[in-house]
């Protein structure tokens, strides 16, 4: 599995002296949690716009990552795959669209700071912390894959051990991470864009014309060509991981965090359009280098024979052809380039883990009265505690990468479908988020996952066994999978709130506090102000009457699609009558 692209982000940063955290009091929420700009603290409460103008931070972010390079050079150059298996860079460039179309509005202009907050205010802090559990899982295994990838690829161009270029390579990424959070993350971006760009750019036209490699443009004619091919009988497998790509792209806190510090939600649609473009642009030279590799007679090199494929090193094909097929002088810029791809992703996933964890689990669910300051240590503590962990995994666990693909999995399988029903279906509530959460796990773990050895213990229709006696699934399980953790939500949310509702269950079966709980209160306080005396009824506010409702309109969140903030704020009607009661 590889990462994303391109993107260049505004943010408005909010922290100014003495301002809090959360930004609460105008309804707007900081937009930039990510950031570690240091603060003061004043005990004042004012909202954002009584302290002046926001300082608008230019910034520009790579989501290219190692994974993303390497791997579509080697789908490019694997013989039997080829570039109709380069799933990478089309998939997570519609991901990019369909980001900016569906989820990017409703997510900035509700002023979230983290991807978790629509789950905690909806299903409550439980909710939270179990969806923390696949984003943290996914955020970490990446970087412990891309940190073991650099360190290979140091170690096919330079003489070093690998565990060394692993362990610096990591020291490098938490240090400026650590010390400038969303800041560093993003200028350092520039400067890795640059270099990925450059770097693989003037690597191309050096291994295309070295003696040992035929015409990319006649091997691609070829029967046994470099363009690839899909069989009648994995179409649905490459269907089953093409929408992972594209739809399991989406709910990343690493792309929500450009998305929420952006300076508006406009502005967020037309950089996520801007980065699917990115996207494409970038995998350019990595296609290129894999059909270079594929048309290249090994034979005639320095690499000799046997070739990648047999010597089992097909996933190092770009830095082998940067190695052998390049001048000395431009594999070091090609190093360049894989190095800061490399860190380009390591540094936004480890920023990605730890702000969820300082808001959705520390601020939200144990210190809610936390400071800016504490909150910005929490921070740190955790950029460094998780980086070490990353890089602890990348030198000691032999599958990292299969620990990546089960994790990016239940990413797709259990928070897409969750952040659906969140945003766009009215009426889900905790008991189905939990439902369609264990459902779709239960499905995922029992489709079973060849690169970490687990067989199946549901066998789909199509399976088949590699030469390791290995279950491999051509049904589209987790495409099932995630569409039953969908539609499992929805209908366990409303049997329970039919139950609820309709007196079939009591309320004190209500343990979770989604259905009856969290109406009764409301109610409660309605029938103790009719009962004051000093409540004048023509204060309250009006009573729409009930309008005819359409299937449609029962279960479309039509908030999601407008453009009016929609997070919850007393009205002028509901905040006289507040005032009245005092």
């Amino acid at each position: 599995m590889l990462l994303w692209g391109w993107s260049s982000l505004q943010c408005n940063c909010p922290f100014k002296k003495g301002e809090s955290f959360s930004q609460s009091t105008s309804g707007q929420k900081a937009l930039g949690s990510d950031c570690l700009t240091p603060v003061q603290e004043t005990g004042e409460t004012e909202s954002t716009e009584r302290r002046g103008k926001r300082r608008p931070c230019h910034k520009r972010a790579t989501w290219v990552g190692g994974g993303y390079i390497n791997g579509t050079a080697e789908a490019v150059y694997v013989p039997g795959y080829g570039l109709a298996w380069a799933q990478a860079p089309i998939g997570y460039s519609l991901s990019l669209v369909l980001g900016g179309l569906f989820f990017a509005k409703p997510m900035r202009s509700k002023g979230y700071v983290t991807m978790l907050d629509p789950f905690q205010q909806l299903y409550g802090k439980r909710m939270g912390g179990l969806l923390f559990i696949p984003a943290l899982m996914g955020e970490m295994f990446w970087a412990a894959a891309i940190f073991s990838a650099l360190g290979a690829t140091i170690s096919v161009i330079i003489d070093i051990d690998v565990n060394i270029s692993v362990i610096v390579s990591a020291l490098i990424a938490i240090m400026y991470t650590l010390v400038g959070g969303l800041y560093s993350v993003a200028y350092t971006d520039v400067v890795q864009l640059f270099c990925i760009f450059l770097g693989l750019w003037i690597s191309v036209p050096f291994a295309m014309s070295h003696p040992a490699v035929k015409n990319i443009g006649f091997t691609a004619a070829q029967k046994e060509s470099w363009l690839g091919s899909i069989e009648s009988l994995d179409v649905y497998s490459w269907l089953d991981n093409f929408f992972l790509l594209m739809l399991g792209g989406i709910p990343w806190q690493a792309y929500f965090q450009r998305v929420l510090s952006s300076s508006s939600a406009t502005y967020a649609q037309v950089l996520s359009f801007l980065a699917a473009f990115g996207c494409l642009v970038m995998a350019l030279p990595a296609i290129l280098i894999g059909a270079i590799g594929a048309s290249t007679d090994w034979n005639k090199t320095m690499y000799g024979l046997p070739d990648p494929t047999e010597r089992e090193e097909a996933d190092m094909i770009l830095p082998i052809v940067l190695q052998y097929l390049c001048p000395v002088y431009i594999s070091f810029f090609g190093l360049g380039a894989v190095s800061a791809a490399v860190m380009s992703s390591a540094d936004s996933s480890i920023l990605s883990a730890s702000s969820m964890f300082a808001r959705n689990i520390y601020q939200l669910s144990f210190r809610q009265n936390a400071s800016d300051r504490e909150i910005i240590w929490v921070m740190r503590i955790t950029i460094f505690v998780f980086g070490a962990s990353a890089t602890a995994m990348a030198l000691l666990a032999k599958s990292v990468y299969g620990l990546w693909y089960l994790s990016s999995d239940l990413v797709y399988i259990i928070i897409f479908p969750q952040l659906l029903c969140v945003l766009f279906i009215k009426g889900t509530n905790t008991y189905g988020a939990i439902a369609g959460y264990l459902f779709g796990l239960l499905l995922r773990i029992t489709g079973g996952e060849p690169y970490l050895y687990l067989q199946p213990l549901i066998f789909y229709p199509g399976y088949y066994t590699d030469k390791n006696h290995i279950y491999i699934q051509r049904f589209p399980f987790k495409t099932l999978a995630m569409l039953t953790s969908f539609f499992t939500n929805i209908a366990v949310s409303y049997l329970a709130k039919y139950l609820f509702e309709s007196g079939s269950l009591p309320p004190k079966l209500d343990f979770l506090d989604a259905v009856v709980a969290r109406y009764s209160q409301e109610n409660m306080d309605k029938a103790t102000l009719v009962k004051s005396d000093n409540i004048i009824l023509n204060e309250l506010a009006p009573v729409n009457p009930r309008r005819s409702l359409t299937l449609n309109s029962t279960f479309t969140n039509k908030e999601a699609f407008s453009d009016v903030d929609s997070s919850p704020e007393l009205s002028s009607a509901e905040d006289n009558l507040v005032t009245n009661t005092k």
